[in-house]
């Protein structure tokens, strides 16, 4: 296995990172206070899961696993929310707007364009 770029390997620690504090957000035992606005969970939701989705695409993990895995763990984050913690609730649209969060780190991943290995090749050359 060859080794990964810096780049790829800043976003996979990233990623990893993020995914971190996805857990917490998802897991801590209390929900948290009073929102700043109506609908301001959705917000957080949708972020928590763009936010590694997206880097971990960026680090150039299999596409398939990726938004495999963060839809998954979108459902069942619901269901453990909704029956093994006392003090939190599962709720659907929690779920929908987790899953939003990973199409919409998909659909960035699709639109953004790729470095052509004519441009990556020059640029490692230029600076030795």
């Amino acid at each position: 296995m060859r080794r990964a770029p810096w780049a790829a390997r800043t976003a996979l620690v990233l990623a990893a990172l993020a995914t971190v504090g996805q857990a917490v957000v998802l897991y801590a035992p209390d929900a948290p206070g009073a929102s700043p606005f109506p609908g301001s969970d959705k917000v957080v939701h949708l972020a928590v899961f763009l936010v590694p989705v997206a880097l971990a695409l960026r680090a150039g993990l299999p596409v398939r696993w990726v938004v495999g895995l963060f839809a998954a763990h979108a459902l069942l984050s619901e269901v453990v929310q909704a029956t093994l913690l006392p003090r939190r609730s599962g709720d659907p649209l929690d779920a929908v707007a987790d899953l939003a969060g990973v199409v919409l780190a998909l659909l960035v991943h699709r639109l953004r364009p790729a470095a052509e290995p004519s441009a990556v090749a020059g640029r490692r050359s230029a600076r030795w």
